[in-house]
């Protein structure tokens, strides 16, 4: 049967369901009676969608408020433990899997550390990659105790471009890390012991830390970002619609030397060669300083910087360190004048490892750099801070990759391959980060 507009009775019923869930979840809990308003829909309307989802256990009551003259009204709310997703950063120092529930509370963690010495496509091994998600998401599953069938999905955060194919589904193109090609989606399906029903959805990391500062984080409000992942090196994810899903840049390859230092993509004079951590580091060892023998990468900068800036004011600083890290703030500046002049964002926001940890030190410096480089006009409307997630906003917002889906299926798990999210769940988001 279709509605006049096209759309079947099955569709407006999603759509309704969707409408409801997307409400409860930005604004909830919420009364029958405000659903109604807030949804557009009647009242009839609200009244069975929320008997549904009750009867699925997707929505339970949430206390009640005093109505003015009548009867408390009764709160609903979406169930937290009605539903999980599994968000996945493969990172540059570890791999890091958490196990959310619908509130995006984090209900377990894994943590699997990658090599912090020998070549760096060798801690990458897509097997042992692939290993340590194995062992990762059953061990996340095994803490919280949460059957694999209530699964909405695993969203995987990695380095490099993402491509979908109809026989593997995503394959990763990552460069720095060795990785050409690799079918990380089949892969998984073929390792990881999860049912054939659990979708994966797999992006750029730079993409899913922009997608979760910008609906939950610092990016809040905004109508235009640029996203900066900064670690051992440098990517960034410009959003040009609040609640897109933004698209990564190879940033940390803009060439700002010519004939410059040799970068690990095999280029030379790109912005990582000379801001990345690993760079960074690799650039101090050459100036004479000594980064502690056998730290990983976090480690050994957290080091560098308080060899820089000493927490003792009677302690000179490290001449080397501070020198290094003064033009490796013109490098970034630099950078992020690039970024404003191509795509004059509201905002540009600091997120990664490194990022946290360089930003609370030079970031000032950085932004003076940026506003010298950058045309006037852009760069006075263009504010520059860091992120507020921390570093774990890229499984945050991998995790929120399966959650879209979900909602956008008006709350039923798919039994086939993953879609698009609607532009009603747009919508919905829109309101939530202009609220």
């Amino acid at each position: 049967m279709h509605a006049r507009s096209g759309r079947t009775v099955r569709d407006l019923r999603r759509e309704n369901r969707t409408a409801v869930l997307r409400r409860l979840y930005f604004d909830g809990p919420m009364s029958r009676l405000t659903l109604g308003p807030a949804t557009g829909l009647s009242s009839g309307s609200v009244s069975n969608v929320v008997a549904e989802l009750v009867a699925e256990g997707l929505v339970e009551e949430a206390g009640s408020v005093d109505s003015a003259g009548g009867r408390p009204r009764t709160l609903v709310r979406i169930t937290p433990g009605s539903g999980f997703m599994i968000g996945v950063d493969i990172g540059e120092t570890r791999i890091r899997i958490e196990l959310f529930d619908l509130a995006l509370t984090e209900l377990a963690r894994a943590e699997r550390p990658l090599a912090s010495s020998g070549p760096r496509t060798a801690r990458y091994d897509v097997d042992l990659v692939v290993a340590h998600l194995r062992e990762g998401i059953a061990e996340v599953l095994r803490i919280a105790e949460v059957p694999a069938e209530l699964l909405l999905g695993v969203g995987v955060g990695v380095p490099g471009i993402v491509a979908g194919t109809p026989e593997d589904g995503a394959v990763v193109h990552g460069q720095t890390v060795g990785w050409d090609a690799v079918p990380l989606e089949r892969l998984l399906r073929e390792s990881v012991e999860l049912p054939a029903s659990v979708p994966y959805w797999i992006d750029n990391g730079a993409k899913t830390l922009g997608q979760a500062e910008m609906w939950f984080g610092a990016g809040r409000g905004a109508r235009s970002a640029v996203v900066v992942l900064f670690g051992s090196g440098v990517g960034a994810c410009v959003v040009t619609d609040p609640m897109g899903p933004g698209r990564a840049l190879e940033w940390g390859h803009l060439t700002v030397r010519v004939r410059g230092r040799r970068c690990r993509c095999g280029s030379q004079g790109c912005l990582e060669a000379y801001a990345g951590a690993e760079a960074l580091l690799e650039r101090w060892r050459e100036a004479g300083g000594r980064p502690p023998e056998g730290a990983d990468e976090e480690t050994a900068l957290t080091a560098m910087l308080a060899a820089a800036y000493p927490a003792d004011s009677a302690t000179p600083p490290d001449a080397t360190a501070l020198a290094v890290l003064e033009e490796t703030a013109e490098f970034l500046g630099a950078g992020f004048a690039d970024l404003i002049n191509l795509f004059q964002p509201e905002r540009i926001l600091v997120g990664g490892w490194a990022g946290l940890q360089l930003g609370t030190r030079f970031l000032e410096t950085v932004t003076g750099y940026a506003r010298e480089y950058a045309l006037r006009y852009p760069a006075s409307r263009t504010g520059i801070g860091l992120g507020t997630l921390g570093p774990e906003a890229v499984t945050v917002g991998a995790a929120l990759l399966p959650l879209v889906d979900f909602f956008a299926q008006g709350g039923r798990r798919p039994e086939t391959e993953p879609t698009p999210p609607s532009p009603a769940w747009k919508t919905a988001l829109r309101d939530r980060v202009s609220s």
